[in-house]
């Protein structure tokens, strides 16, 4: 009997041991425990490596289109894709940015000019998204990669904001991107196998003030990945992946919508409490290479965030609700809603998001 007890005990013992792991684990996480599995290990049982699921072996010689990549998160994703020796189309409405990118791009790969296409896109523009696709394809006979990371974030009030400003963001960050992904994928179905990435938000899994129409466009677009995931069990090869940042070192709060589609917004604030834009790439193309299905990935406190969201929804109202004051009595003290130093808030208890 002794001897069971002591067994029992340890076994608990060892059970508490893995549970304080874990714990520990997730406090210094930048990402869902699922993505910093894979980038540890890859998605392969019992390899020793991540060799096999890296994005430096599952993307090298990959055909990849970046859209919105003049700056901020897509900028940077076709630096490390161009690194690792991925073939680029990348894509935004100002063809200047794109060549600066292209040119950085030459500079710091092995790539040669003919290995990076810039090809102008509109996304609001849907009836040039099949010559755009079909432009992509003749200058590289395939597409193995489609990052939807195109889109503009929001910073406005409801009750102060004009109807066609939603309008403006539905029809950028969700209708423009379907309206690529359905001709992409028509490409992809054909050949049996592909990628489709889209960058959407911590802000599609919750909500936050001042950010109604970005956050209803997220919403959206995780909505209908998901969906469409369902509709491809035929296509084993095709992944469909969504991409959840929180607050990234970008320059989309510097383009975001405000009250009315005139105006631009007065004070982007400090960005430098965020993450940093390559280390949210490295997992983005982690994410990538090993398939997953949905990664998070940010820093505390948004990372808990996502998780009392996703798993005590209460307690995530509660504590949104008490942050969201905050939040908004900076915007209208004039202060950037996220400016913690200045709100005398502690830099754990700002509450804002952009992808």
């Amino acid at each position: 009997m002794s001897w069971g007890c002591g067994l029992c005990q340890l076994l608990a013992g060892g059970v508490l041991l893995a549970l304080l792991a874990q714990l520990v684990r997730w406090l210094r996480a930048d990402g869902d425990l699922t993505l910093l599995w894979a980038e540890w290990r890859g998605k392969k049982p019992g390899s020793i490596a991540c060799l096999q699921t890296s994005p430096e072996t599952e993307l090298r010689g990959k055909v990849v289109w970046v859209t919105g990549a003049s700056s901020g998160i897509g900028e940077e994703l076709a630096y490390q894709l161009s690194k690792i020796g991925a073939f680029l189309a990348i894509s935004a409405r100002r063809e200047d940015e794109l060549e600066r990118v292209k040119k950085k791009c030459l500079q710091i790969s092995t790539l040669t000019e003919k290995d990076i296409l810039v090809l102008r896109l509109d996304l609001t523009d849907r009836s040039s998204h099949e010559a755009a696709t079909n432009s992509v394809i003749k200058h590289f006979g395939k597409i193995d990669v489609l990052v939807n990371n195109g889109g503009r974030s929001q910073r406005s009030l409801f009750m102060d904001t004009n109807l066609d400003v939603y309008s403006a963001i539905m029809e950028l960050n969700y209708l423009g991107t379907i309206s690529l992904t359905k001709h992409v994928l028509k490409h992809m179905i054909e050949r049996k196998r592909g990628k489709i990435v889209t960058v959407s938000s911590v802000m599609g899994i919750m909500g936050a003030p001042l950010a109604s129409g970005y956050c209803a466009s997220k919403h959206a677009l995780q909505g209908f990945f998901n969906s469409l995931r369902t509709e491809l069990t035929d296509y084993p090869e095709i992944s469909i992946i969504n991409i959840c940042p929180g607050p990234v070192q970008s320059k989309i709060i510097q383009n975001v919508f405000t009250e009315n589609l005139a105006k631009s917004l007065e004070n982007s604030g400090d960005q430098s409490h965020k993450m940093p834009t390559d280390r949210c790439v490295r997992l983005t193309l982690v994410s990538t290479a090993n398939d997953l299905k949905e990664a998070w990935i940010s820093d505390h406190p948004y990372l808990a965030v996502c998780y009392l969201w996703q798993y005590a929804p209460t307690w995530a109202w509660w504590l949104m609700n008490r942050m969201g004051k905050r939040r908004i009595q900076n915007f209208k003290s004039g202060l950037d809603a996220e400016n913690t130093r200045e709100s005398g808030l502690p830099p754990s208890c700002s509450f804002s998001f952009a992808s």
